[in-house]
């Protein structure tokens, strides 16, 4: 069974520790603790990692935030994954540092890379895991905050949150998305 997990992000090392990359840092790790390597391929860094007789494609789109969804459908078309065996993971200001919640499918949030996801597929329904950021910034300055890097403190929080976000990944690959958002939203 084949599932496609895009962590949502921003390509370039002057995005490589920001906020916006929480996505990024989510499959990067799941990659890294499988000895996995990426490939630059069309419209995405890719990589594969096997648990539980599943095999889970790792996706860094190289669309920038923006235009996520290009990429998003592009991957489902040429590895045939229909929306609910897809999983979307991506930052959220509207959640605390390291707070996670996984959905099955839901609005934009004013997210632009779920903006063009949605736009994309059509559909509001899709599977995704929002990665709280937290929203401690100046009206007019938010940008500027989620484009800045978490300081030492939320670091620590954001290292518990990317471990647990790896054991909600593989639950959602073995056991789906229901019984996973049972366990772990709280």
């Amino acid at each position: 069974m084949k599932f496609l997990i895009f962590g949502l992000g921003n390509i370039g090392p002057e995005y490589s520790n920001t906020r916006h990359n929480a996505g990024f840092m989510v499959v990067d790790r799941m990659a890294a603790e499988a000895g996995a390597e990426w490939n630059s391929k069309r419209y995405a860094w890719r990589s594969e990692v096997k648990h539980k007789g599943r095999n889970f494609i790792l996706l860094k789109p190289t669309t920038y935030m923006n235009l996520s969804g290009k990429a998003v459908r592009y991957w489902m078309n040429k590895e045939k994954v229909e929306s609910d065996r897809i999983l979307v993971v991506v930052d959220d200001i509207a959640l605390p540092v390291g707070v996670l919640r996984m959905r099955a499918k839901g609005g934009d949030g004013g997210h632009n890379g779920l903006i063009s996801i949605i736009e994309q597929l059509g559909t509001l329904t899709f599977p995704r895991l929002r990665i709280g950021i937290g929203d401690e910034y100046h009206q007019g300055y938010q940008v500027d905050y989620v484009l800045g890097e978490f300081s030492e403190d939320e670091k620590k929080i954001l290292d518990t949150a990317l471990k647990q976000s790896l054991e909600m990944i593989k639950s959602f690959g073995t056991i789906g998305i229901e019984r996973t958002m049972n366990y772990f939203n709280k």
